[in-house]
């Protein structure tokens, strides 16, 4: 199958599943706790808010294709409205699903958590700088 021919929201549709599994992977390799405390850790990461902010600082360390595939999906039109998220963080947010999604399907799992755990680290150093210019 040629992943490229995918329509971008097919890509977000897996996508989804693909991030959600890398989270609660992240989220359970944190420690033993109660399960109602891992669920709201994930849950946390897996808001399109959250989303949207990641895939803003990976766009400068995705190559090209995968912009382009960021890019389809950001661009799709859904024909669903956000939930619990701005139109713009939406939309942002199922980019980044498309890139996931083609990314694994594509057969680059491990690029997928490479990326997902530069966009934990860049959001970790944003906050350090916020909190530390108090």
């Amino acid at each position: 199958m040629d992943v490229t021919q995918l329509s971008p929201l097919v890509l977000a549709y897996i996508g989804d599943g693909v991030y959600e599994f890398i989270v609660r992977t992240y989220v359970v390799f944190q420690g033993n706790r109660q399960v109602n405390k891992m669920h709201k850790d994930s849950a946390n990461l897996v808001k399109a808010a959250t989303q949207a902010k990641m895939v803003k600082l990976l766009c400068d360390d995705l190559m090209a294709e995968e912009l382009s595939v960021y890019r389809r999906g950001r661009n799709a039109n859904s024909h669903t409205m956000a939930k619990n998220a701005s139109m713009t963080d939406y939309r942002h947010a199922t980019g980044f699903e498309a890139l996931m999604g083609y990314l694994y399907l594509s057969g680059n799992f491990s690029r997928a958590v490479e990326l997902v755990d530069l966009a934990w680290k860049k959001m970790n150093e944003v906050k350090g700088e916020v909190s530390g210019s108090e």
